[in-house]
């Protein structure tokens, strides 16, 4: 069988669930507009019901991978995307996702990459990570300083109007400069920091659980993926780790993008406008980037706020680059 053809047949299963994702959606708003639910009441459902359809893949996953928004996690998914491309013959132009690398080819597990902002809507588990205790986690971390700063160019060019009103972001079209937006309680470092300091309460509970810091990936990005593989089962050579790395580069990865190379991953990986590099999903890949941004003082206020609310278990110092 060629991989071509493993993939046409992995992708029926995998267009019928989104099928299935958006005929549900569209008739729970169908039924909260015969109900007249307001705002509130129609956020509510919507984030119950993507907590639902999180939860079941987080039941039948063998591995998830766990991390913030604009933590580097597409960095890492194509690098373990490769990793299974070399072992299996998997076509080039499929980023692991779900059950879609595991339809293709039994040996490889189901993991289940998430962001872990609904299913707790749908458990009630919103402080604690019961969901997660009897599973095997991958944290993904990094400095919430430049994550804030991310989101704040995720939000401005890539983020559609009703995911902003989901997750509590500025609303669609409000004026934000970005110290503001960083500062903001529902969607900058505060938010990260939130969702950070749970994790560190909650990750020894967890059965399996590996943290991983996205400047550890830039600073050695073989020996990092090498523990990922390790943890994940991956039995891949150094030879084919380091070809991973190569492969996911930062240029590679910008290329790509704008290539749209990832046909089989819907828009994951396409710029909202080529012309405009804060659209990219690989933007600027900077650690400590933050700073750029903000004056001297707004940045002694951003690192006094982590230095005083983080949990120091990550390793983040306030007025100096992540190290390994």
């Amino acid at each position: 069988m060629t991989s071509t053809f493993a993939a046409l047949r992995a992708s029926l299963p995998q267009a019928s669930k989104t099928l299935w994702k958006k005929t549900s959606r569209r008739l729970l708003k169908l039924r909260l507009d015969l109900t007249g639910a307001d705002e509130d009441e129609r956020i509510r459902a919507e984030r119950r019901l993507r907590g639902r359809e999180q939860y079941r893949k987080l039941r039948q996953a063998d591995a998830v991978v766990v991390s913030f928004g604009k933590s580097g996690r597409t960095w890492l998914r194509v690098m373990v995307s490769r990793l299974y491309q070399q072992l299996y013959g998997l076509p080039e132009n499929a980023l692991i996702g779900f059950d879609n690398f595991h339809n293709m080819d039994r040996r490889i597990p189901r993991i289940f990459f998430t962001h872990d902002n609904y299913i707790g809507d749908y458990t009630g588990h919103v402080d604690s990570k019961a969901d997660f205790y009897d599973k095997k986690v991958l944290l993904l971390v990094r400095d919430p300083r430049d994550v804030a700063v991310s989101q704040f160019f995720q939000w401005q060019h890539r983020m559609r109007p009703e995911k902003k009103a989901l997750n509590q972001y500025p609303p669609h079209g409000e004026q934000c400069s970005v110290y503001e937006f960083v500062r903001h309680e529902g969607a900058g470092l505060p938010k990260v920091m939130e969702f950070m300091n749970l994790w560190a309460r909650e990750m020894d509970k967890v059965r399996q659980f590996a943290l991983v810091r996205y400047e550890d990936m830039r600073a050695d990005p073989h020996a990092t993926l090498s523990r990922v593989a390790e943890f994940l089962e991956i039995p891949a050579t150094a030879e084919q780790i380091q070809e991973a790395v190569d492969y996911a580069s930062y240029e590679n990865m910008k290329k790509m993008e704008s290539a749209q190379s990832f046909r089989l991953s819907g828009g994951r990986m396409v710029p909202r406008d080529r012309n405009n590099p804060d659209s990219y999903k690989v933007r600027r890949a900077k650690v400590g980037g933050y700073r750029d941004y903000f004056e001297d003082e707004q940045v002694r206020e951003i690192d006094a706020l982590m230095e005083a609310t983080l949990d120091p278990v990550f390793d983040y110092r306030a007025g100096e680059d992540p190290a390994v």
